[in-house]
């Protein structure tokens, strides 16, 4: 286990230009991290050539094996990468978080490890025997997002090394510190060129993408930058792999009880601050508990504590960068000049250092207004009424995204039957967002395409092939 002044240093470039990342909370250094450029990516991809068709010949339980043990350093680094994740990210260490970041990257590892994917046969019926396999691709590219740098990383390296490739990572500009110590933790346990991470610019992502030595592409990220992506990768025909843009959209139905879901309802929209793809950004609530619900979801969040990361009683932190403050500062002034009902905040301090904004509720809210139908990505939720079951469905379905939804309900049944209309990849009852390693998960629409996770997630960073005879 490492200090973590080692840890920093470990991944403190000595030479080369450097970038300086900003504590979103204070506005103080975290550290420097390398400025990667397209040359270095070259070497990472020769590297990961030569190592990967070793590594594939290990076998599914020498590999899974090691995956364990990189598991295993993960967690004597834990509260290392936690510290270094609050203050690069923004996020608190307590509640569904930091330390919980980390600890799910464990996890994610250990499951990757841990499910079997065997051959399959087809058919065999005395005359004809076909089995379907997978093989490794050979090099993936992984393109992570600023959010949740850390866990989002090991979603698609371990999968793709359970299976036998090697990975090259390009982590977010706004957090390759998180990325660049994962990574070497995880060396620690792993071959030599396996697994690299790249700290470049737009110009090293755009040329993983077009690389001709990269087989795959996974990207979790905006949907305008998915585009571009599948634009630089069809010359070289790649497989992608696509978690785009959500603005997932919740319904209420009038049998729920609005005190019990309050709380599911809070974490379901501000985990992470609301900075989180799969995070409830719009929520129905039919006429009939309409108030009720305003009432005890207001209070649920007034009582949540916003601040430093790094202070032990915060559970929400600041935005992670400037930009994504403005966004969400944007839409909400927009919501109040159309005379929306602001329940809770809305009011951000302008002398309080980082790029804190107040937990926002707003209330009677036209479905049209673009706090609705553009994701905000950050700490605001808009509470829209509904008359019939058909109307918020419709509301639901109205916009071209569809990378989860849920339904509230105090009669599951009737909940999955209103699920079932609802077009996202992922709609779930009485909660929201909660990933599981051994749950297929991917968007539909515009919020991407292919499936990570469980037996599906391994298939994808694999070749099928079938063996005839």
């Amino acid at each position: 286990m490492e200090t973590y002044d080692a840890l920093l240093a470990s991944i403190t470039p000595t030479s080369g230009a450097v970038r300086t990342l900003i504590d979103p909370a204070t506005g103080e250094p975290v550290g420097d991290a390398p400025v990667h450029t397209v040359q270095d990516l070259e070497q990472a991809i020769a590297a990961a050539a030569v190592a990967q068709p070793v590594w594939a010949a290990l076998g599914h339980e020498a590999r899974s094996a090691a995956l364990l043990r990189a598991a295993d350093a993960v967690e004597r680094s834990a509260e290392e990468l936690a510290r270094l994740l609050s203050r690069e990210q923004g996020k608190p260490l307590n509640g569904p978080n930091a330390r919980f970041e980390v600890g799910a990257c464990a996890a994610w590892l250990r499951a990757a490890a841990a499910t079997p994917l065997d051959p399959e046969t087809v058919v065999d019926d005395g005359e004809t025997r076909a089995e379907l396999h997978y093989r490794p691709i050979g090099v993936v590219g992984a393109i992570g997002p600023w959010n949740w740098p850390m866990m989002i990383t090991v979603w698609q390296v371990a999968p793709a090394l359970r299976m036998g490739n090697a990975v090259v990572v390009k982590p977010s500009e706004f957090t390759p510190l998180s990325v660049l110590a994962l990574v070497h933790v995880l060396n620690q346990e792993l071959p030599e060129g396996l697994l690299t991470a790249v700290s470049g610019g737009r110009d090293v992502g755009e040329a993983l993408a077009a690389h001709p030595a990269v087989g795959k592409i996974m990207f979790t990220g905006s949907t305008a930058t998915g585009r571009a992506i599948i634009k630089s990768s069809a010359d070289t025909v790649k497989r992608l792999t696509l978690e785009l843009g959500g603005n997932d959209a919740g319904i209420v139905l009038p049998d729920a009880d609005p005190k019990a879901i309050a709380e599911g309802l809070f974490w379901g929209a501000f985990i992470n601050t609301g900075q989180t793809c799969a995070a409830l950004k719009r929520l129905y609530v039919h006429d009939a508990i309409y108030d009720a619900v305003c009432e005890e979801l207001t209070a649920v969040a007034a009582a949540m504590p916003m601040g430093n990361g790094l202070d032990e009683a915060s559970v929400l932190g600041p935005l992670q960068n400037r930009q994504q403050y403005d966004v969400v500062a944007a839409l909400v002034n927009a919501a109040k000049e159309s005379g929306a009902r602001v329940l809770l905040g809305g009011n951000p301090d302008p002398d309080r250092a980082g790029h804190f904004y107040p937990t926002t509720l707003v209330a009677d809210i036209d479905n049209d207004n673009p706090l609705v139908t553009e994701e905000q990505f950050g700490p605001a939720l808009p509470i829209i009424r509904y008359s019939s079951v058909d109307e918020a469905v419709a509301m639901a379905n109205a916009l071209d995204v569809g990378l989860g939804a849920s339904v509230w309900s105090a009669d599951p049944a009737a909940a999955r039957k209103v699920a079932a209309r609802i077009e996202a990849g992922t709609v779930w009852i009485n909660k929201h967002g909660a990933v599981d390693p051994r749950v297929p998960f991917g968007g539909a629409k515009q919020s991407g395409y292919g499936l990570e996770f469980g037996v599906e997630g391994l298939k994808a960073l694999g070749v099928p092939q079938v063996i005839n005879g």
